[in-house]
């Protein structure tokens, strides 16, 4: 009985090198930065939302922007929707699951914000649901998503697509490109002070 930790990395690796390799992924990452930088210096938020894992994901990079990431400086309003588990149940309770990002979104985001959507499926209704909230409230929709993208692509300005069905190989390219785009949203925002 031998662990497979080496094939597991070696999977990682084959699934960041196929990401790398997608020719449209530089130009989605800079203009995702460029559209949360905007919306920090209009005095903005940035809101997350994900179930399971891609929620623990989703309250880690809300953690990094309204904290700090890797400067000292002002910290920058990120908050993940489901954080409130009281509203979150009673939002589930009275409306369905389906619903609890979309009514928690129409209290807290407003035009100019930016929903950062994250599903390993690309199809979870909670997720699409919100999606087409922020659609409505004029904010900028970003979606990180696996392979599937069918479900996202009319309610979403910006979608980045892991190229794997395997949801831990897919939530770990999330963490790396959300550390990417906190790191540079930081710099960018901060790095002259």
């Amino acid at each position: 009985m031998g662990t497979s930790f080496k094939k597991i990395i070696k999977e990682h690796q084959g699934c960041i090198n196929d990401l790398l390799s997608q020719p449209q992924l530089e130009d989605d990452m800079n203009q995702i930065i460029s559209a949360i930088v905007n919306c920090f210096k209009n005095k903005g938020k940035v809101l997350f939302c994900g179930n399971g894992g891609s929620a623990a994901d989703a309250e880690h990079l809300a953690g990094e922007l309204s904290g700090r990431f890797k400067i000292e400086r002002s910290p920058l309003d990120a908050e993940a929707l489901h954080v409130n588990s009281a509203a979150l149940t009673a939002i589930s309770n009275d409306y369905g699951y389906d619903n609890s990002f979309a009514r928690i979104l129409e209290a807290k985001g407003n035009e100019g914000d930016v929903l950062i959507a994250m599903s390993t499926s690309g199809s979870s209704k909670n997720i699409l649901n919100a999606l087409q909230k922020a659609l409505s409230l004029n904010m900028t929709c970003v979606a990180l998503v696996g392979q599937e993208t069918q479900h996202v692509t009319s309610m979403s300005k910006f979608i980045i697509s892991i190229p794997s069905d395997n949801t831990p190989r897919i939530q770990e390219a999330h963490m790396l490109l959300g550390h990417i785009i906190c790191e540079e949203v930081e710099k960018q925002l901060f790095q002259s002070e």
